[in-house]
């Protein structure tokens, strides 16, 4: 998986390509980790994310509560988003 960090002001963008699964989502983990309290929000864009597992799911989880709530979900393909409200996390979050 690729990961490309953008900051604007106090939000920081994350374009996500490839697959987020157990191999990836450390690098993730790591991504999020590096975020410091000056960011208010993160916004994920998964217009080239192929799939997410169990273990990416949970690295939005953990950045949802970092944020306090303030994740934004973008460019969410079909399927991917067919997993993501089999979670329940589509309730939580913002899509757009």
């Amino acid at each position: 998986m690729d990961i490309k960090k953008i900051v604007e002001g106090d939000t920081v963008t994350l374009e996500l390509k490839g697959w987020l699964d157990t191999q990836s989502a450390p690098e993730l983990a790591a991504v999020l980790d590096e975020i410091g309290s000056d960011i208010a929000s993160i916004v994920f864009d998964f217009k080239e994310l192929e799939y997410i597992s169990s273990s990416g799911i949970r690295q939005i989880v953990s950045a949802y509560k970092k944020m306090s709530g303030n994740v934004t979900l973008k460019s969410v393909s079909g399927e991917v988003f067919e997993v993501l409200n089999m979670t329940g996390i589509t309730k939580r979050v913002n899509i757009e």
